[in-house]
């Protein structure tokens, strides 16, 4: 790791002496070792998260670069920096985690059954017609009953029951327009 670091005091030195050159080569050689931190001390923050810790870090090091004392190694410096970088990133996250909804698909995906509200939904509604009208619907359209068993039932003709159907229903259309509304 030395070998790496060996010329970056000198990168940094010459920078902060006004070399643009050596600022960007500077920058340059450190990104990736730095990125490589963040990602080892930050794993649990996400790789996006990560990237966005990169920039603060290098923003960081861009506003205190005047700070490093040229004695100094530049190594202790920069990853001080990025440790209070992934730090401060963990504590503005709080104990929010973060994971992807796609590794639970499986798991959450809900049955493809019948809708809980909808039977008190149509009850609701089918209460509001007439009591004649409203045993009509609940025989035919809930219970599967014929219409000859409901037109026995209720001492009806069969084609009595089916006008009184037809009426009920077309009433619940009307009634459903007005509470969709």
């Amino acid at each position: 790791m030395t070998g790496q670091t060996d010329g970056w005091g000198q990168l940094l030195a010459a920078a902060n002496a006004g070399d643009a050159r050596a600022y960007a080569r500077f920058l340059q050689a450190i990104t990736p070792i730095l990125r490589g931190v963040v990602r080892a001390k930050g794993g649990g923050l996400g790789a996006a998260a990560c990237e966005d810790v990169l920039q603060e870090v290098l923003l960081a090091v861009h506003l205190k670069r005047h700070t490093w004392a040229p004695d100094a190694p530049v190594r202790p410096w920069l990853y001080a920096i990025t440790r209070y970088k992934v730090v401060d990133a963990f504590r503005a996250r709080g104990r929010k985690v973060d994971l992807p909804i796609e590794d639970f698909a499986d798991v959450l995906a809900a049955d493809a059954g019948p809708d809980p509200t909808e039977a008190a939904d149509m009850e609701k509604m089918i209460g509001m017609l007439d009591g004649r009208s409203a045993e009509i619907v609940r025989k035919i359209g809930l219970e599967g009953v014929g219409v000859a068993e409901t037109g026995r039932a209720l001492a009806m003709s069969e084609g009595a029951v089916r006008v009184a159907l037809h009426r009920a229903l077309k009433t619940l259309a009307v009634l459903r327009e007005r509470h969709v509304k």
